[in-house]
């Protein structure tokens, strides 16, 4: 049996972690996998609990942290090194930049036959600096020159590694969207939408709209407390907003929700009725899917925002900035309102438009399962996996063969 060591930045809350939990329980049929992950930040909620109910371990890089640190990441490096020695895998495959760059290099020195890594998103732009990003990308490319294949999650991210950012041939880059298990999202919606408005102290005619994830400078929350303040001058509905998730930026998201007089409360310490609240991490997305009207987007760019495949899976409408692999993730005029801009004007007006029209926010609820059961389940995840894995092997042996003659 081929044996695959996967690693991961970290497991914090958050799509990737989800991905990677699903492909280290269900690869196991075919394979014999390790899972190494670094060490979450302190503002980000675990997902150990994910690893935990599917009933698998992993083994903590404690050095490998998101921020850079020449000292701390070289005995990652070490660490990573000395564990592929011991493990002897056949395949290495990585998982965003952090684990992605320690992985691979170590992996290059130890000499594994295949190495593969996944970009969840890409740092390439709206992340850093200018110069460090232009950085960033010589040492992908260098990266990928050493890999045997890279995993772009969508068409476009796809492009844009290969054609925009020239990062490798685009034969290198293969193309599997991520996968989940999503059924979840389609049991028990009434309970759990009571369970989700009772806490939140929601009336049944206040329609909830709100944003999932991180509260981090890419994420552009401001985009959406400026279009909440927008819409609620402009519209006669009852209309309350829900900021779910938290980190770095959230006290510059409050401060700014001051200055342009949008009433919030931080319902972990003042439990009321609030124009904007911020909920702090809530484990249970099914339970806030169903109790929101309306799931939000406003970010510079992102691979494949899973909140948004989960909204749809649990029949919401999604609003969201045109970016990124989001046309991959969501149908528009289907599933979705797509806003070209990042200016908050057009965002507000298209988020008044899905508030005031009732039937449009049903219309595009109710196309939401459909368009996500096939395409982003994760038994499709697995058997792709699964054949890209052979088929590396296969050219690494033909290739040993070759050199042998």
């Amino acid at each position: 049996m081929p044996r695959v060591l996967s690693i991961i930045n970290r497991l914090n809350l958050g799509g990737p972690a989800f991905h990677v939990a699903i492909l280290t329980k269900h690869l196991r049929k075919d394979f014999d996998v390790m899972l190494l992950a670094g060490t979450k930040q302190d503002s980000e909620e675990s997902s150990d609990n994910i690893i935990n109910e599917m009933g698998l371990t992993f083994t903590p890089l404690k050095e490998m942290k998101r921020s850079l640190n020449p000292f701390r990441d070289y005995r990652s490096y070490k660490e990573i090194r000395k564990i592929i020695r011991e493990f002897k895998p056949d395949i290495v495959h990585t998982h965003a930049a952090k684990a992605g760059a320690l992985g691979r290099l170590a992996a290059y020195h130890e000499k594994v036959p295949v190495i593969v890594h996944t970009f969840h998103g890409h740092v390439f732009h709206s992340y850093f600096h200018p110069l460090k990003a232009k950085i960033f990308l010589k040492i992908e490319r260098y990266l990928a020159r050493r890999s045997s294949g890279i995993i772009a999650i969508s068409d476009r991210q796809k492009k844009e590694l290969a054609i925009h950012y020239k990062l490798c041939p685009p034969a290198k880059i293969h193309i599997i969207p991520l996968g989940f298990d999503l059924s979840r999202f389609q049991e028990d919606t009434e309970l759990k939408r009571s369970e989700f408005r009772k806490k939140f102290l929601l009336d049944d005619d206040e329609i909830a709209v709100g944003i999932i994830g991180r509260i981090v400078p890419i994420k552009n929350h401001s985009l959406f407390i400026n279009s909440a303040a927008s819409v609620l001058k402009k519209t006669t509905k009852r209309v309350r907003f829900f900021i779910i998730g938290d980190g770095e930026s959230k006290q510059d998201i409050m401060q700014e929700a001051s200055r342009i007089g949008l009433d919030y409360c931080y319902f972990p310490r003042e439990k009321r009725k609030a124009a904007l609240t911020f909920c702090s991490w809530v484990r249970n997305i099914d339970t806030c899917i169903a109790g929101l009207d309306v799931v939000a987007l406003c970010s510079y760019n992102e691979g494949t925002p899973v909140s948004l495949i989960e909204a749809q899976a649990g029949g919401r409408p999604v609003i969201t900035t045109n970016v990124g692999g989001i046309e991959n993730v969501v149908k528009s005029g289907e599933t979705a309102i797509l806003v070209g801009s990042l200016n908050y004007s057009d965002f507000s007006e298209a988020m008044l438009k899905i508030v005031e029209d009732d039937a449009l926010r049903k219309r595009l609820g109710d196309n939401g399962w459909e368009f996500v059961k096939e395409k982003f389940h994760y038994t499709r995840l697995i058997r792709e996996m699964s054949e890209l894995y052979h088929s590396l092997l296969d050219k690494d042996r033909v290739k040993k063969f070759n050199q042998s003659r």
